[in-house]
């Protein structure tokens, strides 16, 4: 009899707490942010080539850059590193995060229309942020990318939307961001670090490969305008979530209506353009209401796809989807 109430006991503990952790993740608990660490890794082929990908992550500029010594290594056309978007080595929560983004590919893209893998997203972001070339697909440059994404998403199932991917939301504005408001949230908010002309702070010299302390935001050294930090919505989430340098997702620095002015101020200034941005989205009905650039197949004017308000094109776009279904 006792060994029979110590079972039912047992069994009643063990449903609560199956019943708390089903509370726990329907409540939305968050698991731990995972903490990679390449340095941790047992010495081999592997590691060599994890640690090399992180150095390709940190320092994109002093391997691949516009200034390293072999011409053919200059893959990238500007001196940034992929960090400069994707903070921490890309482990930062809401930070643009490269963790679980190795188990998210293949996956459909809207801007090409198609499936695409992540050797094929790197290549983007070469060719784009970094303003460069493609990557040889079978070299060691793209291997190593490769094996540090794949390192950094260790224990990430696949196919599972990581809690912490890309920025926060942010509300809309109910009116157009403003570059003139910007230029003043910009002065008193970013101009210490990225300097007053936009055209941040380097690490040494120009021509010595050893890349940005902060980086230009714009100018002839920065991400190109086919860029996807050049889309409003996402620069002033990513602004919100983590500038200044420092800021964390839960405890923004800045208000949502200066983010938003600063991002369009920010977009407003020159840079560098990207050819064909009229082949971007071929299937126009997926084409972000923020990419500033045509065709458009809507009513709204460029400039409202530049600077918003968005909420109309939205409610625009939705009208049309009610209509066709």
């Amino acid at each position: 009899m006792k060994h029979k109430k110590r079972r039912i006991a047992l069994t009643a503990l063990l449903l609560g707490a199956l019943a708390a952790g089903a509370f726990a993740e329907e409540q939305g608990a968050r698991p731990s942010w995972p903490q990679p660490n390449a340095d941790a890794l047992p010495g081999g082929a592997f590691k060599d080539m994890v640690v090399y990908g992180r150095k390709l992550f940190n320092e994109t500029y002093s391997v691949m850059g516009p200034e390293v010594r072999d011409p053919a290594m200059r893959y990238s056309g500007n001196n940034l590193s992929c960090q400069s978007c994707h903070l921490g080595s890309g482990t930062q929560r809401f930070a643009l995060p490269m963790v679980g983004v190795y188990g998210a590919f293949p996956t459909y893209m809207a801007r090409e229309d198609e499936v695409r893998t992540l050797e094929e997203r790197i290549q983007g972001c070469m060719e784009r942020s970094m303003n460069g070339r493609e990557l040889p697909l079978g070299g060691k440059e793209m291997k190593a990318f490769l094996a540090y994404i794949q390192f950094v998403s260790t224990n990430i199932p696949v196919g599972r939307a990581t809690d912490g991917r890309g920025s926060p939301p942010l509300p809309l504005l109910e009116r157009a961001a403003d570059p003139r408001r910007g230029a003043d949230v910009y002065a008193s908010n970013c101009a210490v670090c990225h300097q007053a002309d936009g055209q941040g702070k380097r690490n040494g010299t120009a021509g010595d490969a050893k890349g940005y302390l902060y980086p230009p935001l714009w100018g002839p050294d920065s991400f190109n305008n086919g860029a996807g930090m050049h889309r409003l919505i996402a620069s002033a989430s990513f602004i919100r979530a983590n500038m200044p340098l420092g800021t964390k997702y839960d405890a923004p620095v800045i208000s949502a209506e200066d983010a938003w002015d600063v991002a369009a101020y920010i977009n407003s200034q020159t840079r560098p353009t990207r050819a064909n941005l009229d082949r971007d989205y071929p299937n126009r009905a997926r084409k972000p209401v923020d990419a500033p650039f045509p065709p458009f197949t809507d009513r709204f004017p460029s400039e409202q796809h530049k600077y918003g308000p968005f909420k109309p094109i939205l409610d625009a776009q939705k009208a049309v989807s009610a209509s066709s279904n």
